[in-house]
């Protein structure tokens, strides 16, 4: 793999960790951490948090693992 494309997957990485984290939180501030009258919201905001921390290291560990 060039170093082209392994500094993309970790600039890409690092995106995807920092936008899907802003995400849901940004979601769940909007509901207002109020998990008794909206529960959707809710559960999107957590579901986009818990995915920055899965996808994000993932790209980035993949990246720096090929040669």
């Amino acid at each position: 793999m060039s170093d082209k494309i392994r500094k993309f997957g970790i600039i890409s990485g690092i995106l995807a960790f920092v936008l899907c984290l802003a995400g849901g939180v940004w979601i769940l501030a909007k509901v207002g951490f109020d998990f008794d009258n909206d529960a959707v919201s809710t559960g999107l905001g957590l579901y986009f948090i818990g995915k920055a921390f899965f996808v994000g290291p993932l790209l980035i560990i993949t990246s720096l693992q090929s040669k």
